[in-house]
């Protein structure tokens, strides 16, 4: 009896085999195809994503940015390789698209803070604003920067303190890059007594500029009375000097402004107040009084 149910069972399955013989190859096809989709579409990804990378890196972009890249671009074909895939052996890949594109706005939403440090590093790091070991301010935090990665900015202050900045903070404030040019600007405002000559002074302070070797000369010196202030006459003096050599040209030449000014006698004035004291009621007359704060 048994030998009988398992003869019956091999017909049984044989004349299934004859009657959809024709679906039978058809989904034979269908698989073999698929799976040649996957294969071709897998080394399609690796020749594209080795390419973007290659020119990532001829056109001088980080190789973070350019591995990063790379990669994304390798994911996307495969992604589409896969759902190619999918349709050929008859899976509804509307659907698929729909809840991978759903997943995709959920990822979104809650990593929106991250995606936007991300594409603000790409930026950055595309478009060089700064670089490795330059001295920037960064919407209010100077330093010097030590690395860029993709989702920050690492900076060490002048005081020794490392500061990580988000990238999208970067963005969305003001680059200032003072390392980036090779030369830069000083400006000073000095101020002296009203009773001071104005031609003397001017041309005092341009003797103690053009002494100083490290100015450049060939960049102009600019030297002018700026403003009738409160209490004194305010020069403005402007000079260009290598940007290696802008802090000690500063401190220098203040140094030697006042030590010149003193020895012509000219006085560098400061704050003064005149204060009347009242006597009431017939007492002592008014008497002035000159207090120094």
């Amino acid at each position: 009896m048994e030998d009988l149910n398992v003869v019956n069972g091999i017909n049984s399955a044989g004349g299934w085999l004859v009657r959809n013989q024709a679906l039978i190859l058809s989904y034979a096809v269908n698989i073999v195809a698929a799976i040649a989709i996957i294969i071709v579409g897998m080394i399609i990804a690796r020749i594209v994503s080795n390419g973007v990378n290659r020119l990532l890196v001829a056109r001088h972009i980080d190789a973070t940015v350019a591995d990063f890249l790379s990669a994304l671009v390798r994911y996307g074909v495969i992604a589409f390789t896969i759902i190619a895939a999918l349709g050929r052996v008859g899976v509804q890949t509307a659907s698929v698209i729909a809840v991978l594109g759903a997943a995709g706005l959920a990822v979104g939403l809650a990593l929106q803070g991250s995606l936007s440090n991300l594409a603000a590093g790409v930026l950055l790091v595309t478009f060089r604003p700064f670089r490795t070991g330059e001295f920037v301010d960064l919407g209010g935090v100077m330093g010097t920067v030590q690395n860029v990665q993709i989702f920050s900015t690492t900076l060490k202050s002048a005081d020794g303190k490392m500061v990580v900045v988000p990238n999208g903070k970067i963005i969305a404030s003001n680059i200032v890059n003072f390392s980036r040019e090779p030369i830069r600007r000083n400006e000073f405002i000095i101020g002296v007594a009203y009773d001071a000559d104005v031609d003397q002074v001017i041309d005092l302070l341009r003797e103690v500029v053009e002494a100083d070797e490290r100015v450049l000369k060939d960049m102009g010196i600019q030297i002018g009375l700026n403003e009738l202030a409160a209490s004194s006459l305010n020069f403005v003096v402007r000079c260009w000097s290598k940007s290696g050599d802008l802090q000690n040209v500063y401190w220098d030449l203040m140094k030697n402004f006042k030590r010149t000014l003193d020895a012509h006698g000219i006085g560098i004035p400061y704050p003064q107040m005149d204060v009347h004291l009242h006597q009431v009621k017939g007492e002592a007359q008014e008497q002035p009084v000159n207090l120094t704060k």
